[in-house]
């Protein structure tokens, strides 16, 4: 499916703000409320729109330390791999889990509250998976930009 003006002005409206109803997304688009709702529909239908949600302060929530950690497993065996993955996203410390390139096989966000907190997590769930080789931490002192929204090419 190929996106036209009007379905990439509204991926970037909904991105913004996914709580703006047909009307107001119609109005900002000057569009009438029917087409709009149906080029939505068909946008999550096609999986452009994956899902809605809102966005939490991790500070007001008491999840503010941040480490990004890199895991480099002992093998890389299919099986091994996908053995880490089932249970990484069963972790609730794990926000991001990327299978990577380079020295390391996984780069994981872990969103905790406080050092303590991480420690339990890389001693009593990470260190306790198999085939787990190197682990590597680095933490965030300042997020200087978060961005939850993607820019989309307008020459689509």
């Amino acid at each position: 499916m190929e996106l036209d003006k009007t379905d990439i002005q509204l991926l970037e409206l909904l991105q913004a703000d996914a709580r703006l109803t047909n009307k107001e997304l119609a109005d900002k688009l000057g569009k009438s409320i029917t087409p709009i709702y149906e080029r939505k529909r068909r946008l999550e239908n096609e999986g452009f729109i994956t899902r809605y949600t809102a966005i939490v302060d991790k500070n007001k929530i008491g999840k503010s330390l941040v480490a990004f950690t890199n895991v480099q497993l002992k093998q890389h065996a299919q099986h091994i791999l996908l053995n880490f993955e089932k249970a990484i996203v069963k972790f609730e410390e794990v926000m991001e889990c990327y299978h990577m390139t380079g020295v390391y096989d996984y780069l994981l966000k872990v969103a905790v509250t406080d050092m303590a907190a991480y420690q339990d997590f890389i001693v009593n769930k990470l260190a306790r998976l198999t085939d787990i080789g190197t682990v590597q931490s680095s933490f965030v002192m300042t997020e200087v930009k978060h961005e939850t929204a993607y820019k989309i090419k307008r020459s689509l």
